[in-house]
Formats: C-alpha cells, sequence, structure tokens
C-alpha cells in the first residue's frame, strides 16, 4: 500500500491466547499495525510534522558543445618529466637562495628544552643533553645518508657511478654549511659553534635536498617528458558531461558550454579571458584530466591548473589565479615552469608559457604581455 494507514485486523470470538474480548461485539479489540510503501518521500507518520521535502535545486550540465569544435583545447598528457645531468654538479652560489634553520622546529632540540609560554626555549636547553645529541647524530655521516636519499630521485637520468654523485652532494652540502647561505635561530644557536653544527646535522636532510634541487635545476642538459601510454593527448572534447548546483556562467570562446566558478575572484577572471581581444579559445580546468603531478615533501601530488588558454598569437598559456602563495603553491608553480620548459624541449606541441595572476583585474595586463612577447619573438626569428 502507498503511505502509512491504519488497519484494524479482526480475530475471532475465540480466546485462546489471553486476549479479552470486547462484551459489546465478542470479538478482540482492534489493533494497528503501520504500513509503509513507496515513495518514502510521502510518509507522514504519527509525531511527525511538516510536509513534502524542498525539491533538489536545479542542476546545469557541463560539457562540450559539438558545434563549438574550432574551441578545443589540447594538451599532451605528461606522467613524468626526466633530467639528463651533466657529469659534474656545479652551483652559482651567489644565486642559490638561502635556508633557514629552527632549532625550536628540530624535534630533538625543542624535547630537551625547557617550556617557556607554552614553546620550547631552546637556548637553555641542557648543555649535557646536546653533547649526547651530538655524538649521536654525526654531520658526515649524515650528509653522506641524505645524499643518498637524494640520488634515488636522481638516478633515473644519471649517466655516472652511483658514489660520484653521492660524492658530490656531500661536497656541495658541506660547502653549503659552511657559507653564509645557512642561517641559524635562535641568536644563541648561531654564535655558538658547537650548538649551530648540531642544528644543521639534525636537519641534514633538508640541507641536502635544497641543495641538490638546485643543483638539479641548475646541471641539467635538457628535460625529457615521458608521456602516459594510454592516453599520450589530452582534450577538452574527451570530457563527459556532469551536472552541478554550483554557480557557472555560459561561455562564448570555449568549448565546453559553462564555466563553474569556484569564487567571485575566478568569476571575473573567467569573463575577463572570454572577451579579451587576445584569446583564440579556453576552458576552464575543471574535470578535464589536465594534470601535472609534482613531489612535495617526499609524496607525490596532483596539480591542476585553473586556465589552459590559446591565444591568438598561438602561444598557448597555461594561467593559475592565486593570491597569497604557501610552500606548496611555490612547489607547484617551480613544477609548472619544468613541465613548460619540458614541453617547449619537446616541440610537438607548440609554444607554452605559463602565469599567475595575484589580484583580481590583472589578467588583461598578463594577456596583452604574453601576446606582445610572442609577436617578439616571432620577429627575431
Amino acid at each position: 500500500a502507498l503511505g502509512h494507514a491504519r488497519q484494524p485486523i479482526s480475530r475471532p470470538p475465540v480466546n485462546n491466547s489471553g486476549y479479552d474480548a470486547n462484551p459489546e461485539t465478542g470479538l478482540l479489540e482492534p489493533e494497528y499495525v503501520n504500513v509503509f510503501g513507496v515513495p518514502f518521500a510521502f510518509l507522514p507518520h504519527e509525531g511527525g510534522g511538516g510536509g513534502p521535502p524542498p525539491p533538489p535545486k536545479p542542476t546545469t550540465a557541463i560539457g562540450p558543445d559539438p558545434g563549438r569544435a574550432e574551441y578545443e583545447i589540447r594538451w599532451p598528457n605528461i606522467v613524468r618529466i626526466d633530467r639528463v645531468w651533466r657529469p659534474r654538479l656545479t652551483l652559482d652560489w651567489d644565486a642559490l637562495a638561502p635556508l633557514a634553520l629552527d632549532a625550536a622546529a628540530t624535534a630533538s632540540i625543542a624535547e630537551l628544552a625547557p617550556v617557556v609560554d607554552g614553546k620550547p626555549d631552546t637556548a637553555r636547553a641542557a648543555p649535557v643533553e646536546l653533547e649526547e645529541l651530538a655524538r649521536e647524530f654525526r654531520m658526515q655521516r649524515l650528509a653522506f645518508e641524505a645524499a643518498r636519499d637524494m640520488f634515488d630521485v636522481m638516478a633515473k637520468s644519471w649517466r655516472g657511478g652511483k658514489a660520484d654523485l653521492i660524492a658530490q652532494l656531500v661536497r656541495l652540502a658541506e660547502r653549503f654549511a659552511a657559507s653564509g647561505k645557512l642561517r641559524v635561530a635562535p641568536e644563541a644557536f648561531a654564535r655558538d659553534d658547537f650548538r649551530r653544527r648540531l642544528v644543521i646535522a639534525l636537519n641534514m636532510n633538508r640541507v641536502v635536498r635544497h641543495v641538490g634541487d638546485a643543483a638539479r635545476m641548475e646541471n641539467t642538459e635538457r628535460l625529457e617528458a615521458v608521456f602516459d601510454r594510454e592516453r599520450p593527448i589530452g582534450a577538452t572534447g574527451d570530457m563527459e558531461t556532469w551536472r552541478t548546483s554550483r554557480p557557472c556562467g555560459r561561455t562564448a570562446r570555449s568549448h565546453i558550454d559553462f564555466c563553474v566558478y569556484d569564487s567571485a575572484w575566478e568569476a571575473s577572471e573567467a569573463f575577463a579571458i572570454d572577451h579579451a581581444p587576445e584569446v583564440a579559445a579556453w576552458v576552464k580546468n575543471d574535470r578535464l584530466g589536465f594534470e601535472l603531478f609534482y613531489v612535495y615533501r617526499g609524496a607525490a601530488r596532483k596539480y591542476r591548473p585553473d586556465f589552459p588558454i590559446r591565444l591568438r598569437s598561438g602561444t598557448m598559456l597555461v594561467l593559475e589565479t592565486k593570491g597569497r602563495e604557501t610552500d606548496r603553491d611555490e612547489a607547484k608553480r617551480r613544477h609548472l615552469a619544468e613541465w613548460v620548459a619540458a614541453v617547449n624541449a619537446h616541440g610537438g606541441f607548440g609554444h607554452w608559457r605559463e602565469d599567475v595572476s595575484r589580484k583580481p583585474g590583472d589578467v588583461r595586463d598578463i594577456l596583452a604581455r604574453h601576446a606582445a612577447a610572442r609577436r617578439r619573438r616571432v620577429r627575431h626569428a
């Protein structure tokens, strides 16, 4: 039965179960059961209130429009970027970025220090216990172990021997540790040579990785893009249609008929891109499968840039909208720059560039700048 009903169940006048019959009718008193059916959305019950639930929010279908094939955007599906190194590693010490180490953020030292106002006062850490730590953490041994870990990252593209690469990384790390580029806090640790060396030893993985990353960037002979074997090229036409109740607006020069907005800033950026005279085609990177793989704090992660744009000059621009950046955002930017360099080195996908919109309203200047840079490059060629 549909809905919810109360139906009497009659019993014969025979009373073998202990029930009392009604003396006027000779029948047992009626009992009631709840009978439930479908749809469940229309099931009132005792004690409940209110009417049917509100109707679902209206949704918009998001997908490629076959009539807009001229606006299709394609990109290389790269799963990894390999570097081919020079056999002898060098560093531009003047250009190398400094590295700051904080004793309070170093677990072993912070655990030994007294806590003042909820924070470890590392300047008052017990000298005897620090000496015990120094015997446990030998600088050169830790540098060797950290360099060995770094070798695992560089080994695929290293043409020399393992020992040779590890030895070079250790020498570069030791020279960096002795330079003024490595800064230690608090001041009490920076002034004391013993404590400074201890903080560096306990953070040797960070030191070697900082130097190793700089050496990778500076000593690369070429970049080699490794493509996804099953889907080497991605395209907006491959996206499956999906529905959303989020705010969105119809597009004019995008293969995808609607753009879904995650913020008011993104909505204004999308409008500016869609109406900019420099833009031939563009798309919001939402469920397209345009993903870049990068490593952050030892873990592999995916990064989806906001807007792939094809300029009328032929340049492909990957534009990201981001205000204040975190360390993770900086890692994304570095990998995007590397991805663009690898694509351009391949040569089979045209000329690509990358940029970041830092504030609402600057996207028009960014588009104009890249369009002008392309024209200058063509004239010089």
